[in-house]
């Protein structure tokens, strides 16, 4: 069944569903009559000669510039020739659709100004899988995603490019191929089309969805870090962090403690140190608080996938054209920052529960760097150090983009939110987070080899789903198979996906 794009309803699940899933959708109703409706008031200013900023006026520095009848449909495509200034690589198709679906989202609220035509094309670009070739790199995020959606809205004049069915193919040639007309842009057409922060919005909810899988999952392998270890489970007991009154962290301990339920560490037959090291006791609180910081930016882009992010802004039934900065990108830029540094942060405790895993000093009588042939062979002595390798890029990504504005356009964009940058590094942080968090299950897996006791229901799962990627390391062998094998694993969600079928839903 088709999601519904009525302006108010969008959910980052959704918009997922759409971008990577290839979901049908369908403008609503309501929404179109919206859009005639605006679309008609403008029609009414543009023909009264009222001035109406990116209308009949240019644009940024210029936007005291008015100008001739003549020359108000032809500004269109100079303005999206001129704003289609990016550089590097396409953006995966998955952002692009994200940031179509996003922005037709943005047009059914009837507040844009542009034709219907657009808006339909759109849609029609969706369905039928048409994604325009769109560089990641050139945006600052006010007034928006200006330079990717600029080639986005070059699709609507039959000219840039565009993926369709595997080929990378000149835009004219996609929409024939996918039976689309080319609906051309007329008055404001173009800059509805391009003025808000449609791209990084889409990539940080699709972010969103992928990080919290991912901090499930980290969840799971500090369940399976800590049987391994031997540890004083009192510090995961839901009461504690009840008391305190985080939800995330709530969360959290509900969540671990599930994996563990049915464990012979649980039931007490095992001895037990009276109080463990930071790096286990405080999971719940610092998983906790990265869950808090996601729900926080939830909030927030799901706002923005709803809201109206654009410029001008039209209101039909109040004859009235409001100039602003609503395409302004910082509060999904600020938020997803402190998403940004929160993975690094858990990332950084699970490589020190990575090192008691290994060290013989802290493994509760673990065999040195999980090998029975020490000096011989050095274990996963060196799965440390590609962890710590990728948490060093994890701190360096971390720093945060939404202060790091550059002036441009003369000054008369004097502060931009720098938010496609957020969403770039993000990204970055996120791969290596797979890839932290495989090896400390893998190493978890191994200790588990050790060990001689029944472990929790959720653990028992998620060793045994490990152990069908990579096996035991009885001798040194090259670990990077097993480091991109444990990655991928992590990367599929298949650990949580069979955890929860054993355990339930972790949150």
């Amino acid at each position: 069944m088709a999601i519904i794009l009525d302006g108010s309803s969008l959910t980052i699940e959704k918009l997922v569903n759409i971008a990577r899933n290839g979901e049908k959708v369908e403008l609503d109703r309501d929404a179109l009559e919206r859009i005639r409706a605006c679309r008609s008031m403008l029609e009414e200013k543009i023909r009264a000669r009222e001035i109406m900023y990116g209308v009949n006026t240019g644009i940024g520095e210029f936007s005291e510039v008015v100008l001739t009848d003549e020359q108000v449909e032809r500004f269109q495509k100079y303005l999206i020739y001129n704003h289609a200034a990016g550089i590097g690589e396409p953006a995966p198709v998955e952002y692009v659709r994200g940031a179509m679906a996003a922005r037709v989202n943005v047009h059914a609220h009837g507040n844009s100004g542009c034709r219907t035509e657009i808006t339909r094309t759109l849609v029609r670009m969706l369905n039928e899988g048409v994604t325009p070739v769109v560089c990641q790199k050139g945006s600052v995020g006010a007034c928006g995603d200006l330079a990717p959606m600029a080639q986005l809205a070059l699709l609507m004049m039959g000219e840039g490019e565009a993926f369709y069915r595997g080929e990378r193919l000149p835009g004219r040639a996609a929409l024939e191929r996918a039976g689309i007309e080319v609906p051309g842009l007329q008055a404001r057409d173009g800059l509805a089309t391009i003025n808000g922060s449609n791209l990084l919005t889409a990539m940080s909810a699709i972010h969103l969805y992928d990080i919290n899988r991912w901090l499930k999952q980290a969840e799971i392998g500090c369940a399976m870090t800590l049987e391994a270890l031997f540890a004083n489970l009192k510090p995961y007991d839901v009461r504690l962090h009840q008391l305190r009154g985080f939800p995330g962290a709530v969360r959290s301990s509900r969540s671990i403690m599930k994996c563990i339920q049915g464990s012979d560490l649980l039931a007490g037959k095992i001895k037990t140190k009276v109080q463990d090291a930071y790096s286990m006791r405080s999971t719940p609180q610092v998983i906790g608080a990265a869950h808090d910081a996601v729900a926080y930016a939830v909030r927030q882009v799901e706002t923005e996938l709803n809201g109206v992010g654009d410029n001008p802004i039209f209101l039909p039934e109040a004859k009235l054209t409001l100039t602003g900065a609503n395409f302004q990108g910082t509060p999904v830029s600020l938020p997803m920052d402190l998403v940004g540094t929160a993975v690094t942060m858990v990332c950084v405790l699970s490589e020190r529960r990575l090192n008691r895993l290994t060290n013989p000093a802290l493994s509760v009588g673990l065999p040195a760097f999980l090998t029975k042939g020490a000096g011989m062979f050095s274990g996963l002595m060196l799965s440390q150090y590609t962890a710590d390798s990728l948490i060093v890029e994890q701190r360096i990504l971390s720093a945060p983009a939404s202060i790091g504005s550059i002036p441009a356009a003369a000054d008369q964009e004097d502060f931009v939110s720098m938010g496609m940058n957020t969403a770039i590094k993000n990204a970055q942080i996120l791969d290596n987070a797979y890839g932290v968090l495989g090896i400390e299950c893998m190493a978890a897996a191994q200790a588990l080899d050790f060990r001689e006791f029944h472990p929790g229901r959720g653990v028992k799962k998620a060793h045994e789903v490990v152990r069908s990627r990579v096996a035991h390391l009885g001798e040194d062998r090259p670990l990077y198979p097993d480091h991109n094998a444990m990655k991928d694993l992590v990367k599929s969600c298949e650990i949580l996906e069979q955890v929860e079928k054993e355990v339930g839903s972790l949150g």
